[in-house]
């Protein structure tokens, strides 16, 4: 039997099956509820679709949602493989920076979802590369050819593709050591104390709201985010952000934890829209990064967007 103190890295590969033993301090939970925690990358409606088609069992027995977990539960879960798609390659205008043999870097509008993915098979960033480009890297699969990181729909600015596997294999680990320079420009509400910060702090997902991203020590990640005042316009701050790690929803969560959420922030800032946004004001300004072939090191800049300067030159308008 499992040792019951040891919880089975929850890295599911396709059609994977993993075993979870119920300990003492965690009976009486309802199941869904339950796996919901222990396996972070899902959400209980996921969890919940999983029981109904039979892929988790407790004691080798199909269940409901709303069993309550016993001590010594034997929990199986089964992830099934993921449906394949056909993406299709769309003629969606694409502001291509730079491109060469290896990588490009994009300058994606604010509105665009980066990846096929429910809800949103066409009219994606993915979509609109593959009708550019001759070439993606294909370690991320069918559904994110290219993507070496990405970019919330709302927010906007550059972004790094990677057009064959050595290069997205060079930049992933760029990446993973805090070696590509990505610095953001944004507008939060209020005005943030210091001329200049670093938080730490943990993200994982929120336990109220699993779509949403918080500050927990709870199945979370590190997460760093260094900012600087760069103009105060007396109820809002024009600031500038260096990613030290690249988490979901990072800067975002991070300013609403600090009490000064993003401008324009319907997930987690302010429900009002006084200048009438189609989400947050936040835009990836600078990319920096040593080129994984050539080893020199190259260095891109974004003009803000239109949407972006109008707010700000109404705060000067209004003194």
């Amino acid at each position: 039997m499992m040792d019951p103190n040891k919880f089975i890295d929850m890295n599911f590969e396709d059609d994977e099956e993993k075993e979870i033993i119920v300990i003492s301090e965690e009976e009486n939970q309802r199941i869904d509820v339950y796996l919901t925690k222990k396996l972070p990358d899902f959400s209980r409606n996921s969890i919940q679709k999983l029981i109904t088609e039979g892929n988790i069992t407790v004691n080798k027995r199909e269940i409901k949602p709303n069993y309550k977990v016993k001590i010594n539960d034997l929990i199986e879960v089964v992830i099934p493989p993921p449906e394949i798609l056909d993406v299709v390659p769309e003629n969606i205008p694409l502001d291509i920076v730079y491109q060469d043999n290896d990588l490009a870097v994009i300058d994606k509008p604010q509105g665009m979802v980066v990846h096929p993915a429910p809800g949103n098979y066409s009219g994606t960033l993915v979509n609109a590369l593959m009708y550019h480009l001759n070439n993606l890297s294909s370690i991320n699969g069918v559904l994110r050819p290219g993507i070496v990181h990405r970019l919330d729909k709302d927010t906007s600015g550059l972004m790094l593709v990677a057009k064959n596997d050595l290069s997205h294999k060079h930049l992933a680990q760029a990446l993973k050591e805090h070696s590509i320079k990505r610095i953001y420009y944004g507008l939060v509400e209020g005005n943030i104390k210091e001329e200049e910060g670093t938080i730490n702090a943990p993200l994982g997902r929120s336990e109220k709201d699993r779509k949403k991203r918080a500050v927990t020590y709870k199945n979370s990640k590190e997460a760093i985010t260094h900012y600087k005042v760069l103009k105060r316009y007396g109820k809002y701050t024009l600031a500038k952000f260096k990613l030290e790690t690249g988490r979901t929803h990072q800067i975002r969560v991070h300013m609403k934890y600090l009490g000064h959420p993003l401008v324009g922030d319907a997930v987690y800032g302010s429900k009002s829209n006084k200048f009438r946004l189609e989400g947050q004001l936040l835009h990836s300004k600078t990319l920096g990064f040593v080129h994984p072939t050539r080893k020199n090191y190259m260095e891109f800049n974004s003009q803000l967007p239109d949407y972006f300067l109008k707010v700000l030159k109404i705060l000067d308008q209004e003194g």
